[in-house]
């Protein structure tokens, strides 16, 4: 049987590659080995904030992993989903429930949409630094009281020796996965520049609700 041909991790990394729309779902599973865990606890803290005939938006949908994940629930409350994402090459490659939108979050307009939920999973990192902080804002005074704005995202390395720790456990648990070493620099090479991790003072007023290594997830509720 021939096998699939090896994704190559582009040089400069963009989702607005076609290689990298189609191979995003195996490839970000294979860099990320806790992938499936972090989205299965999005899934959870979604359950508790999305009410009947909700609103969810997934902002940096990519191929649409959250909404595949919260498909059953969404359904069952007659909820709405909206999934939005700057890059074109998405749009063939997006595999989810709802309405897909082409945009950037910097300038989409999160208000008149009215969410009772709005979910940022991998995506901030990507986001320009200066446009950060104005995103994270409206996003929250957008969310319905009662709901919740969720961040997934990689962060700053801790000062000190457990910064190195941190790290070197993502790394370990690319190498447990399967990852060759030289595709682990390589995308560590790709992404230069490209994604900026978060600092924690971007989500003061967050409480953590999950962490591995350099990756963390926080909520914060809409009162």
């Amino acid at each position: 049987m021939k096998k699939p041909k090896k994704f190559e991790v582009p040089q400069e990394w963009s989702f607005d590659n076609a290689e990298v729309a189609r191979a995003f779902d195996s490839h970000v599973r294979e860099q990320l080995p806790w992938y499936d865990l972090a989205t299965g606890v999005v899934a959870h803290i979604a359950r508790c904030y999305v009410p009947r005939e909700g609103i969810v938006i997934d902002v940096g949908a990519s191929t649409g992993n959250i909404g595949r994940a919260l498909d059953r629930m969404m359904r069952a409350r007659d909820a709405e989903l909206i999934s939005i994402d700057s890059a074109e090459s998405m749009v063939d490659a997006f595999r989810a429930p709802g309405q897909f939108i082409v945009a950037d979050a910097e300038t989409f307009d999160f208000k008149s949409r009215n969410p009772d939920l709005i979910v940022c999973f991998l995506s901030l990192m990507f986001v320009p630094v200066t446009h950060r902080a104005e995103l994270i804002t409206r996003m929250m005074a957008a969310v319905r009281r009662g709901g919740a704005l969720v961040i997934f995202d990689k962060m700053s390395p801790a000062p000190g020796y457990l910064g190195t720790v941190n790290y070197r456990l993502g790394l370990s648990a690319k190498s447990i996965a399967g990852v060759d070493a030289s595709d682990i620099v390589a995308k560590e090479l790709s992404i230069s520049g490209i994604q900026r991790p978060l600092d924690e003072r971007e989500v003061v007023g967050f409480t953590e609700v999950f962490r591995f290594g350099d990756f963390a997830g926080f909520v914060q509720e809409a009162r």
